[in-house]
C-alpha cells in the first residue's frame, strides 16, 4: 500500500563526478545509475527502491551536480536542491579535500530544515583525505565523517549501518490514522461519492488508507456511497463511532449524521497524520479575511486528470467565491512543480490531504509558506469551515 512517495527518502548530494552515481550503484548493488568520467552525465535526479534491514523499503535518489554550469545547470541545481527538501536523510559526498561554499551551503540547508545528513569523504582511492581537515569537519559540524572507497565492498554494511542509524525512525514508522480514537469491535463508515473525478474500478488513496488503518484496529469498515448513507445507518444495530466522508459531499452528509456521532473527512484524518494540523487549524478560519482579487494556492500532492467535478480546481473555488462574496483568483499546482509565481503573493494556501506524500516532503513543500507568514489550510477543513462544521470535523479527535 506504500508508494514511491510514502517511503523514506534518502538523497546523494555533491559536485560533479564525486562518485554520486557510483554511491548509488555501491549501496543497491546493482547498475542503476550510469556512471561516466564526463562531467554531468547524472541530469535529472534518480530513484531506485532497495530494503534496508531495520527500516524496510527506502527510495535512493541520485542528484545532478551542485556546481553544474549554464543555464540548464542552474535549473539541474535547483532540481537537486528540490531533493534535498524532500529528502529525509541527506547523503553529502566531498572528495580531493575539498570542502567549500557547495558543501557548506549543503550542509547549512540540511541544518535549516532540520535534515539529518552524514559527511561522506568519496573516492578516498583515488584522493587521500587529509586528517586535519576531516579533525576539523568533525569538530566543526560534530560527527563523523565517513571516509569510502566503493571498490571495497566491506564497507557497505557499515555505512548502510550509519545510515540506519542516521534516518528518523518518524520517516518510516507509520503513524496510525485512527488507533488513537477508535478501537477494536468499533464501527466506522466510510463515505465515498463516485463520480466523474473518481478513478476508474477503485477507490482513491486515502480511502484505501484509511480502510486499512479501520482494519489494523480490528474495527468494522462499512462503505457506501453518499446516497446510500441514510439507509446504511439505519441499517446498523447502533450508531458508528465514527463517519469518514469526502470532503466534497461533507455538507450533505453532516445532514444525515447525527451530531451525537462523530463526523471528520478522509482529507483530515490525513492532514492530522501528517504533522501539520494546528498550522491548518490556525489558518483555516483566514477564509473570512480574504479580499477582492486575493490569489488563493490550492496544493494538490498528486497529478491526476482534471474533470469538471474536479475538487481542488472547480468545487473549492466555487465554494470559496460563494462563502466570501469575493472575486478570487484561485491557481493550482498538483504534484511537486514550482509555484507559478512567488508565495509572497498569495494571501492564502489550500493544501490537499497529502496521501502520496511523505510527512517531510508535506513539510517542506509548506514551509515557504510558513514562514512568510501565509496562512495555510487544509482541502478538508476548509470545506467543513465553509459549511459550518469546522469545530465538529475535529471533535473526535479531542476527545
Amino acid at each position: 500500500m506504500r508508494g514511491n512517495e510514502l517511503k523514506p527518502h534518502i538523497g546523494i548530494f555533491g559536485r560533479r563526478n564525486y562518485g554520486k552515481s557510483s554511491l548509488v550503484n555501491y549501496l543497491t548493488g546493482q547498475q542503476i545509475a550510469i556512471v561516466s568520467d564526463l562531467a554531468g552525465t547524472t541530469t535529472d535526479p534518480v530513484k531506485k527502491t532497495m530494503e534496508i534491514g531495520g527500516v524496510g523499503p527506502v527510495v535512493w535518489i541520485d542528484t545532478a551536480g551542485i556546481d553544474d554550469e549554464g543555464t540548464v545547470g542552474r535549473m539541474r541545481i535547483e532540481k537537486s536542491l528540490e531533493m534535498l527538501m524532500q529528502a529525509d536523510l541527506a547523503l553529502i559526498l566531498f572528495t580531493d579535500n575539498r570542502f567549500e561554499a557547495e558543501e557548506v551551503m549543503l550542509v547549512e540547508s540540511c541544518r535549516k530544515r532540520n535534515i539529518p545528513y552524514i559527511l561522506i569523504y568519496s573516492q578516498a582511492d583515488r584522493f587521500r583525505p587529509d586528517p586535519h581537515l576531516l579533525e576539523q569537519l568533525e569538530a566543526d559540524y560534530e560527527t563523523k565523517v565517513f571516509v569510502l572507497t566503493v571498490k571495497d565492498p566491506s564497507l557497505r554494511e557499515t555505512l548502510t549501518s550509519r545510515i540506519r542509524e542516521a534516518l528518523p525512525e518518524t520517516a518510516y514508522m507509520q503513524r496510525t490514522l485512527l488507533g488513537d480514537v477508535i478501537g477494536e469491535g468499533d464501527t466506522v463508515v466510510m463515505v465515498t461519492p463516485i463520480d466523474d473525478s473518481a478513478p476508474e474500478g477503485r477507490m482513491i488513496l486515502p480511502q484505501v488508507q484509511v480502510l486499512r488503518d479501520i482494519l489494523d484496529q480490528h474495527a468494522k469498515a462499512v462503505v457506501c456511497r453518499e446516497t446510500e448513507l441514510e439507509q446504511t445507518l439505519q441499517q446498523l444495530s447502533q450508531p458508528p463511532q465514527l463517519v469518514v466522508t469526502d470532503s466534497q459531499v461533507y455538507a450533505m452528509v453532516a445532514k444525515i449524521v447525527p451530531d451525537e456521532v462523530a463526523l471528520t473527512s478522509f482529507s483530515v484524518v490525513l492532514a492530522r497524520a501528517k504533522g501539520l494540523f494546528a498550522d491548518y487549524v490556525k489558518g483555516t478560519p483566514f477564509i473570512d479575511q480574504l479580499q477582492e482579487n486575493d490569489r488563493v494556492l490550492m496544493l494538490e500532492s498528486c497529478t491526476h486528470n482534471v474533470t469538471c467535478e474536479d475538487i481542488g480546481r472547480v468545487k473549492l473555488p466555487k465554494l470559496l467565491a460563494k462563502y466570501t462574496g469575493k472575486n478570487l483568483k484561485c491557481e493550482a499546482v498538483a504534484g511537486l512543480s514550482s509555484l507559478p509565481r512567488p508565495i509572497g503573493e498569495y494571501a492564502l494556501v489550500i493544501q490537499c490531504g497529502g496521501c502520496v506524500l511523505t510527512a517531510k516532503q508535506l513539510a517542506a513543500r509548506l514551509a515557504p509558506a510558513i514562514e512568510a507568514g501565509i496562512p495555510v489550510s487544509n482541502y478538508g477543513l476548509a470545506i467543513a469551515y465553509m459549511n459550518g462544521i469546522f469545530q465538529r470535523s475535529m471533535r473526535i479527535f479531542e476527545r
